[in-house]
């Protein structure tokens, strides 16, 4: 067996290990594969089906659980992104073991999850399955420009989608007629179209459609943000057992699901041990 090993161990020499750089805030994203096609074949609502995307925020909810280094996630449709603790050295920083980890405990327990939330409709093949990538933000500043990126897509899909499904569902328009009559609208135009048409006030419609879900975890019995925090305390590497002690530290915080406006500064200002 040890000269078997010593002869075919070479093959290891191929395996390519990208780490993430370090001291930057790693977000992994994942995407539902064919969700479209998805939604039509388990007959989704429309413009939103509250079951699937609360399927959606179990199933981040529990690789929170299970991975305490992502200190916050932020969902709309079929898309999370989990956003990693600036110093965590989870796996090594090794890019391909983070994204297959969230994205296998996500599907997980997202195919688990479905009897929960579809009582009444069982999965069959192809299964849902999601994708996945790492982005490196070096600042607070940037990851907090790319979370609200991702609100305002949020924001700008769910008002077209809202606008097209009344056009569909109400106005008696099939979907190609409603896509051509949004077609070069703005903003302000879809909320007269739902209001005038449909008597629809778009800032009434609930807050999880509109602004997405954000899910953290509460400053109980996190010791972590200091303000004043000396700067180049940040490039000090945490050994091992340090990490093992925040790794503890941070499954105790409770886990909470909040739907609010994240870009703006009132957020995080309220919740400063979140990017410290």
């Amino acid at each position: 067996p040890d000269m078997a090993n010593s002869k075919y161990e070479y093959v290891k020499m191929f395996e390519k290990h990208t780490k993430l750089l370090p001291l930057t805030y790693i977000v992994v994203r994942i995407d539902g594969r064919g969700f479209h096609k998805l939604s039509q074949k388990y007959g989704f609502r429309k413009p939103n089906d509250v079951r699937a995307l609360e399927l959606m925020n179990a199933s981040a909810i529990a690789v929170m659980k299970e991975l305490p280094d992502i200190c916050m996630s932020y969902g709309i449709s079929d898309e999370y992104s989990f956003i990693f603790e600036k110093p965590t050295e989870l796996f090594e920083r090794r890019e391909s073991k983070l994204i297959t980890t969230v994205v296998s405990t996500f599907t997980a327990h997202y195919v688990h999850a479905w009897s929960d939330y579809f009582p009444n409709v069982t999965l069959t093949q192809p299964l849902p399955s999601f994708d996945g990538r790492a982005i490196e933000y070096p600042t607070k500043e940037a990851l907090r420009d790319y979370m609200s990126w991702r609100q305002v897509d949020c924001h700008v899909n769910n008002l077209f989608n809202t606008a097209f499904w009344a056009l569909v569902q109400r106005g008696c328009l099939n979907e190609t007629q409603a896509e051509e009559a949004l077609k070069g609208t703005n903003s302000s135009d879809k909320h007269e179209i739902l209001f005038s048409r449909f008597s629809i006030n778009y800032n009434n419609e609930p807050e999880s459609f509109r602004k997405g879900t954000v899910i953290y975890r509460s400053d109980e019995d996190v010791q972590t943000f200091q303000v004043g925090q000396p700067a180049k305390a940040d490039l000090q590497k945490p050994s091992k057992m340090q990490c093992e002690k925040d790794r503890k530290r941070k499954i105790k915080p409770r886990i909470v699901i909040d739907h609010i406006d994240i870009i703006k500064n009132g957020f995080w200002e309220s919740k400063p041990w979140l990017l410290s």
